[in-house]
């Protein structure tokens, strides 16, 4: 892989990670219910997902990743949607996403894996695939929160930092 992408892939990791931090703080203090704040921001998630997503493709030439933007653009008009009918059916939606992206992110991280750094984003991409699980099986229970969905963002946020510091070192140990 060409190693000339690190530079762009470690600052939208690092804006990954920020956007990670502010959005769970965000949706923490409004899980408890589904109000005109906390669907914006449920919706928000995946839309900025489908912006860095582009990014990334159009970075690394990885066509894997705009089926990633396809998804993320479902989830955000599914999550939309199943906000009118409550919590469980926004945390159906968010596990098949998280599902499904974390398959991809787990493709994309294993294809990458020479460019250094990947193996949080690999990791990253199976704890999303047993997160969307997890989130299937809460929206089952009785007294479903999207607080999970805060944690669950925070934990991806920080493999994203852990990534962009990976890359950075990698790029400087080329470089001398």
């Amino acid at each position: 892989m060409d190693t000339e992408i690190a530079p762009t892939l470690r600052r939208l990791y690092f804006t990954r990670f920020a956007f990670a931090l502010v959005w769970a703080a965000l949706l923490f203090t409004t899980a408890s219910s589904l109000g005109p704040v906390s669907v914006a921001l449920l919706v928000l998630y995946p839309l900025f997902d489908v912006a860095a997503a582009v990014i990334d493709a159009r970075t690394s030439k990885a066509a894997t990743l705009y089926v990633n933007v396809v998804i993320s653009l479902l989830a955000a008009a599914g999550v939309a949607v199943a906000a009118a009918s409550g919590i469980p059916a926004v945390l159906r939606v968010w596990g098949i996403w998280a599902v499904v992206a974390g398959a991809v992110q787990l493709v994309a991280g294993v294809a990458r894996r020479g460019l250094g750094g990947q193996w949080a984003m690999i990791l990253s991409g199976g704890i999303s695939v047993l997160a969307g699980a997890s989130f299937i099986f809460q929206a089952t229970k009785d007294g479903a929160s999207l607080a999970a969905l805060a944690g669950y963002a925070t934990l991806g946020g920080v493999f994203f930092l852990v990534s962009a510091l990976r890359l950075r070192t990698r790029s400087v140990a080329q470089a001398g």
